[in-house]
């Protein structure tokens, strides 16, 4: 599956994306391996709350699956305007 990253979290990690076959089942498992990969992940994971998520571009919540997933995508909430 492809991670993508947008806005301050691509700035932070320092990719806009990269490939991911690890065995994360759901988003929260995914991004517990993310933080322990290095302190620019745990950085950008650690407060789920600044995160919004996104699997095969469908709104999700973070403890959704990711098992049949090509796609997962990280951004920061949307703000109106």
């Amino acid at each position: 599956m492809q991670l993508i990253y947008f806005a301050w979290v691509r700035e932070r990690i320092g990719a806009g994306s990269e490939p991911y076959d690890g065995p994360a089942q759901t988003v929260a498992e995914l991004v517990t391996e993310l933080r322990a990969r290095e302190p620019r992940y745990d950085l950008v994971f650690s407060d789920l709350t600044s995160l919004r998520v996104a699997v095969d571009q469908e709104l999700v919540d973070f403890d959704a699956s990711i098992s049949q997933a090509k796609e997962v995508a990280f951004f920061p909430p949307m703000t109106g305007g």
